[in-house]
């Protein structure tokens, strides 16, 4: 894991699920910061990301301040207030990506720390957390990474802030001797303070698999290759007439691995597209999304894809009750 997100093997731990992890360093980082309280991010961020921002500033009061604003507007939201900046690298809705160096520089001068959601960037480009001093990081492994529904993610805490991290949730497992049972906690040293329940095993040894393979790959050749992918699905998309918008920036280098194109009846269409074993996902209101996993998905299938879509909209095929009734997952 470490290797793929450009962090030593001492700074990251496979553990518990994204939301939990960002409770855990969010909460950590405001320690770190006693004498700030405001926590800058991004509106339309990944709802458990916003969510669990709230859940803090709600148990800790006028201890946080919340500070989510829209995107054009994070950057002069950052000051000498702020404590923690907490960002998706990849938006899981427009897949437009931020650039980490330049953020975490600018949270650094204003003395505050920087905590990214690697979530839609880990196993489908280089990620390199100690080149651009990231503080810290979370990621799940059930995208790129493969490790199923409900796989575990993944937290990162620089070399440099271990001693001074203290996480919250100070469970059994992340004791410094879990199997003594003492009745007073007292934490394992560096990252490993960062566990709290038992692991999951089954599900860790699943990842284990999944992640050993990916490290064979060239993530340069992978990055190049989701970007020509996410290219040609726009080029194709525009090609085959004027029904979507396009919501994913034009402009590769800035786009994560994935195309999110834009109708009002998105979920119709992407049920029309599912029925047709083409799985891609619908994210409310309007985003029909397309994510490319560059090492096992092909050109033609894109071609398919593009092709279906055509034929759906043509012949109005999603217009009908079959595709327009909304299921609990999207």
């Amino acid at each position: 894991m470490p290797g793929l997100i450009g962090a030593g093997p001492d700074e990251v731990l496979v553990t518990d699920t994204t939301s939990v992890n960002i409770f855990k360093l969010a909460a950590g980082a405001i320690a770190m910061r006693p004498e700030r309280r405001k926590i800058v991010t991004e509106l339309g961020n990944f709802a458990t990301d916003l969510y669990l921002l709230q859940g803090l500033e709600s148990l800790l009061g006028e201890a946080v301040e919340v500070c989510a604003v829209p995107r054009d507007e994070v950057i002069s939201h950052i000051d000498d207030r702020t404590a923690l900046v907490l960002l998706t690298h990849v938006h899981f809705k427009s897949g437009a990506m931020w650039n980490m160096t330049d953020i975490t520089q600018l949270t650094h001068q204003h003395g505050a720390l920087m905590l990214w959601d690697l979530s839609h960037s880990t196993g489908a480009m280089v990620v390199e957390l100690n080149q651009c001093n990231v503080d810290l990081a979370v990621g799940c492994t059930y995208k790129y990474l493969n490790g199923g529904p409900g796989s575990p993610a993944f937290m990162y805490v620089s070399k440099c802030h271990q001693n001074q991290f203290k996480q919250p949730l100070t469970g059994w497992i992340g004791h410094a001797r879990p199997f003594d049972f003492d009745d007073q906690y007292q934490p394992a040293a560096g990252i490993k303070q960062g566990l709290c329940g038992t692991p999951a095993v089954v599900a860790n040894a699943a990842l284990e698999v999944s992640v050993d393979l990916l490290l064979e790959a060239d993530l340069l050749q992978v990055r190049k290759k989701s970007v020509a992918m996410g290219n040609l699905f726009i080029d194709l998309i525009q090609q085959h007439g004027n029904w979507f918008n396009i919501s994913s920036p034009v402009n590769g280098q800035v786009r994560g691995s994935q195309v999110s194109i834009i109708h009002p009846a998105g979920y119709a269409i992407m049920q029309a597209l599912i029925a047709r074993n083409i799985i891609g996902d619908f994210r409310a209101p309007d985003h029909l999304r397309f994510g490319f996993a560059p090492l096992y998905l092909r050109y033609v299938d894109l071609w398919d894809t593009v092709e279906a879509l055509a034929d759906i909209m043509t012949h109005h095929i999603w217009d009908c009750d079959q595709f327009k009734q909304h299921q609990a997952v999207t």
